[in-house]
């Protein structure tokens, strides 16, 4: 194969009930940019949020439109952990998180690559907060 090739994954959609409360959880409570909202008309919008001086990987919330993806909201990974969320400073995000009243589904611990600690999203979708070993070097 050609070295040329470069690719990146631009977008990750997210199944949730609501823009609004979705866009107000990922940016009041994660303290996420709102990259973009634009109407699409017909009831659907283009909405990306990303964690602040991320690479360029958004989530795509898009808004459930029917019973089969309204089923899936908070459960896209059938319980298991579904997006890892990675910090340079793992106690300093952990209290801010705690102080805005995220839920963790366990005490922080140390792991061979690093910190981490389960939370989950408004919907109950499971996130890693994660700080690996060599990112604060």
């Amino acid at each position: 194969m050609p070295n040329s090739i470069q690719q990146q994954i631009g977008n990750i959609a997210l199944v949730v009930e609501n823009y609004d409360d979705a866009i107000d959880f990922y940016t009041n409570k994660l303290e996420f940019i709102l990259v973009e909202d634009t109407d699409l008309g017909s009831g659907k919008r283009w909405v990306q949020v990303s964690p602040p001086n991320s690479n360029g990987t958004n989530l795509l919330l898009a808004q459930a439109s029917n019973p089969q993806q309204l089923e899936a909201v908070g459960n896209q990974t059938g319980g298991r952990v579904f997006l890892f969320l990675q910090t340079n400073d793992f106690w300093r995000d952990y209290e801010r998180m705690t102080a805005k009243g995220i839920t963790f589904n366990e005490q922080p611990r140390e792991e061979e690559y690093g910190i981490v600690v389960v939370f989950e999203d408004l919907y109950g979708n499971k996130w890693d907060l994660l700080e690996m070993k060599n990112s604060a070097e």
